[in-house]
């Protein structure tokens, strides 16, 4: 078998608007078990959408853009469903930004040889399949638009803005989060930049500048600057999809706020979808309720639904589109208001 065998059938994104899962979605509620949380949380996203002073943060991880939930994010964030993202690296970079510079990722099996896929330069994620090479391009992508770049410490969302610009020059027709972002003004922080293919295109960038000036990614920037953003926003609310450092991320602003002496609200609305079990006391499984322990996430508007997220984030996704209360909301531009803080 050759390496191109292996990548005939590209991972096809799922679109949120070609079906309305209303109808779906009100036989749910009345129904027990996950179809009635899933119904819950569409409704805690809907009226997240009809509150006018609500600032809508979303919270990625795992392998979503890689299994076909890309579209549906791009469209959230053409649609102001969505103000500020907060994600894994692989997401963001090794996923989206992979397939704006042309790349793709192909339906596989997880029941293959691995060793015969390491020996192709084929990477695995479950059952989909990644050239390595394709990933490597990606990686010196990186290292380019750092090296164009004055020296300095940049935030992940700064950087990432320099990631959509290229984008709108190199590579304007694909369909990318990162470059619609950039377009709408919508901040992508990613709390652990080094952990995905931007980290190797940035060591290599510091490798080759030993004893130059070069550019670093500055987490404390990322964290200050989401602070600011919930000290300005009235109402919070968050959408969570799997768990991990982006959901902590997002929750832990506003006791930075405390700790900076703002007095802002916990996160009004919060809904997580996650597969994750809450006894081992981990990120992804820790329940909203114990998030209100921390004044993190308020009692009344939250709910988790124990699903796989291709599964019910295009569910939850289409009711609100379909609902079209994201007709009502303008476009709040964070990154502009990030730019004047600086």
């Amino acid at each position: 078998m050759e390496k191109e065998d292996l990548f005939h059938k590209e991972v096809r994104h799922i679109d949120m608007r070609a079906f309305n899962a209303i109808p779906l979605i009100e036989q749910y509620r009345h129904m027990a078990f996950q179809a009635k949380n899933l119904a819950s949380a569409a409704d805690i996203y809907d009226d997240m959408l009809g509150d006018e002073k609500c600032t809508i943060i979303l919270c990625l991880a795992g392998s979503l853009f890689s299994a076909g939930l890309k579209k549906i994010v791009y469209d959230m964030v053409e649609n102001n469903m969505v103000d500020i993202i907060v994600s894994t690296g692989a997401i963001i970079v090794d996923q989206d930004f992979f397939e704006a510079l042309g790349f793709r990722h192909y339906q596989g099996s997880h029941m293959i040889d691995d060793d015969m896929l390491m020996q192709k330069g084929i990477d695995r994620i479950y059952d989909t399949f990644i050239n390595e090479d394709e990933l490597r391009i990606c990686d010196m992508t990186v290292k380019e638009i750092a090296d164009s770049l004055s020296p300095g410490a940049y935030s992940s969302r700064e950087f990432i803005v320099h990631m959509g610009a290229y984008l709108d020059v190199k590579h304007g027709k694909d369909i990318s989060v990162v470059n619609a972002a950039y377009r709408k003004g919508v901040p992508i922080f990613v709390p652990a930049f080094s952990d995905c293919s931007a980290g190797f295109g940035l060591i290599y960038h510091q490798w080759k500048k030993q004893g130059k000036e070069k550019i670093a990614i500055d987490t404390v920037k990322d964290f200050l600057e989401l602070t600011r953003i919930k000290i300005e926003s009235a109402d919070t609310g968050l959408v969570i999809v799997g768990g991990g450092v982006p959901k902590n991320f997002a929750q832990d602003v506003t006791v930075a706020a405390d700790v900076l002496g703002e007095k802002v609200s916990m996160h009004k609305y919060a809904i997580q979808i996650t597969v994750a079990d809450e006894r081992d006391g981990g990120l992804s499984g820790s329940t909203l309720k114990e998030a209100h322990s921390w004044g993190k996430v308020d009692k009344g508007c939250e709910q988790i639904v124990f699903s796989e997220a291709t599964i019910a984030f295009p569910l939850i996704a289409s009711y609100a589109f379909h609902r079209e209360n994201w007709k009502k909301r303008i476009t709040k531009n964070f990154n502009a208001f990030l730019g004047k803080k600086e």
